[in-house]
């Protein structure tokens, strides 16, 4: 787990003892620090938070953004953690000292141990440890040290030594919300029954909550997964958004996209029998009553196609990609916002499922929409068994054909490109450096690797940059934690965010094509907060017009929204929508049936939120900066 933030209250746990960090049951004067259980019917255990000392060591240098110091304050009393290098090195609380050395501290992963840290003073390099010599029989190894009231010391680093390794243990986040009042009834001994009012375990958004958003709303009783609304399924592959530069649809698949360039997304559907259908926004926050052909179906239909569309040539008009059987279609759009029925051969014999297209499968092969040198034109990358694939379009909008070999023998799924697993290592394209060309980055088992894009459009040898957002360290599935990259400041390059284990975790691109530390910058939207991918979807979109993206997560209760502050950090969450969640008072939406998404539908630049349930399409409409409602 990465090193949290300073708003985040945690707990400081001895990984030898399990205790977390504390005061003497009575404390003592000199406010001397222990690691003790604390009974469940007395008080809870000490919190903690981790602020960064700025220009620590004297300025901006690389070593400190490599190893940054911090002031470790107790959340309650505002003490801080202290090494007053007195007699036995006892580590105590006390009041915090502008600029005091003996008060900051480094906190140092435990190498190949994910969640682990050793605490060292910033300046004699001395770490947090216990106390062997208040045992009357001390071990010297420490292999079993006093798990009740052990005092807290400073001794020299000692790599294998588990009672100098830490874990840090988030609070449980402060989401804001009000309860809901219900009325419960009441039984009499003459059999009369009245009622009154009790607290419900259900919420609803809070009067201030920001940014607000209508109550759900059906406006389309079609595109629905029950039989009266056209009982749609997901039977084809559908890739997640998952950051991508784009995405891919399979049979079945609903999504919004705009498919006039209006500026509004429409509803887009894709039947076997039919092809795509949509169904044009009114700009209204509706849409139009009956859906309407959008794009035939493909000669060869075949449920392992995936369609996207996107502006390949920059016109300002979306396109139809579909990749097929035999390879790459594209069908520009008619004058009249149709598409013409695809025919002849493909723009490229690659880049499909079939044998004669390569045998690039949904499952092990990613690939992308993305503009690779900045002309203005979207090509075409792929991760195939023995690396990584480029077509690059030309002014003509034709498609270069496949080398004899992948422009780079990385980021494949085969072993000798990498081993790299759809389901587990996610691969982004972006421009980290701000030279207008994207790289390759990807999260493997060891962390992020980076490959960057020269002049000539080849891609160097992958740079291991970062050792964190990897299975090695708890990110178990793409599904389970997605990972974006995507800009989150307005700063130069993208920023690496991702729904980890412990909560929502940013490294932040430095613009060079690396990464900076990891940190905890959310206790909420992970699974030790109960979020599942098998319930909750998770997303990262602007939804207050500010041009940073904010999480939005779809929880239990309904809509949660956590506001970007413009500098890497978020506010905690709030319920902003009473709708769209996993329990029945919300609605009983399920992630294999009733997808939603955050689009603009109205063109007022906000997204809002559609989701496509069993009756139909619903919509709760973005409200912020005209009203506020409950």
């Amino acid at each position: 787990m990465p090193v949290p933030v300073e708003e985040l209250k945690l707990q400081i746990v001895n990984a030898a003892t399990g205790t977390p960090l504390g005061t003497e049951a009575a404390p003592s004067a000199e406010g001397a620090l222990v690691v003790r259980d604390f009974p469940e019917d007395g008080p809870s255990p000490e919190q903690w938070q981790l602020a960064p000392v700025q220009d620590a060591g004297g300025g901006d240098s690389e070593e400190a953004a490599e190893h940054p110091a911090y002031v470790i304050r107790n959340a309650d009393s505002g003490q801080v953690l202290d090494n007053p290098a007195a007699t036995g090195r006892g580590v105590r609380q006390s009041d915090a000292a502008t600029g005091s050395q003996s008060q900051q501290w480094h906190v140092v992963p435990v190498e190949g141990e994910a969640g682990l840290y050793f605490i060292e003073g910033a300046t004699d390099g001395s770490v947090l440890d216990l106390d062997p010599d208040i045992d009357p029989d001390p071990d010297p190894d420490l292999d079993a040290p006093r798990a009740d009231g052990t005092r807290i010391v400073l001794r020299e680093h000692d790599d294998s030594a588990e009672s100098q390794r830490w874990r840090f243990v988030p609070a449980e986040p402060e989401r804001t919300s009000d309860l809901v009042l219900d009325w419960a009834a009441l039984s009499h001994w003459n059999g009369r029954r009245s009622w009154r009012l009790t607290p419900s375990t259900a919420l609803r958004p809070a009067p201030g909550a920001t940014p607000s958003f209508s109550n759900m709303l059906l406006v389309a009783q079609q595109f629905g997964s029950d039989e009266d609304a056209g009982e749609w399924k997901n039977e084809g592959a559908t890739r997640s958004p998952g950051g991508q530069p784009n995405w891919w649809a399979g049979t079945g698949a609903r999504f919004l996209a705009d498919t006039t360039g209006a500026g509004r997304e429409d509803i887009v559907g894709l039947k076997p029998e039919q092809g795509a259908v949509t169904s044009a926004s009114r700009g209204d926050g509706t849409f139009d009553d009956e859906e309407r052909e959008l794009h035939p179906p493909l000669t060869s239909a075949s449920p392992e196609d995936l369609w996207t569309l996107a502006d390949t040539t920059g016109n300002g008009k979306p396109d139809v990609v579909v990749l097929a059987a035999d390879g790459v279609r594209v069908t520009l759009q008619n004058e009249d916002g149709t598409f013409a029925p695809a025919s002849g051969e493909p723009v490229l014999k690659a880049f499909g499922h079939g044998e004669q297209a390569g045998g690039w499968l949904a499952g092990k092969h990613p690939r992308f929409l993305a503009d690779t040198t900045g002309d203005g034109r979207l090509d075409l990358v792929g991760c195939h068994d023995d690396g990584v694939w480029v077509s690059h379009q030309d002014e003509e909008g034709k498609f270069a054909p496949l080398g004899d070999e992948p422009v780079l023998k990385a980021f494949g799924h085969g072993e000798q490109a990498g081993g790299w697993l759809a389901d587990k290592h996610p691969r982004f394209l972006a421009d980290t450096t701000g030279d207008g060309r994207l790289d390759l980055v990807g999260c493997h088992d060891d962390g992020v690797w980076v490959s960057h894009q020269d002049e000539e459009g080849g891609f160097a040898e992958p740079l291991y940059i970062l050792d964190d957002f990897g299975t090695g360290q708890g990110w178990s599935s793409v599904e389970e934690h997605p990972r974006f990259l995507l800009p989150t400041t307005g700063a130069e390059g993208p920023d690496l965010v991702g729904f980890g284990p412990l909560g929502v975790v940013v490294s932040r691109g430095r613009g060079d094509g690396t990464f900076g530390p990891p940190k905890l910058v959310l206790n909420d939207f992970g699974t030790a907060q109960g979020w599942t991918s098998k319930k909750h979807p998770r997303f990262l979109a602007d939804v207050t017009g500010d041009g940073n993206p904010d999480i939005v997560g779809f929880g239990n209760e309904g809509v949660w929204v956590s506001h970007n502050r413009g500098d890497g950090r978020f506010d905690q969450a709030q319920l902003v929508c009473r709708g769209f969640g996993y329990n029945e008072n919300a609605g009983g939406w399920r992630v294999d049936r009733h997808p939603r998404f955050l689009a603009d539908i109205t063109g007022d630049g906000r997204v809002d939120i559609v989701g496509f349930g069993g009756p139909g399409v619903y919509v709760a409409r973005n409200l912020f900066r005209r009203f506020r409602t409950r």
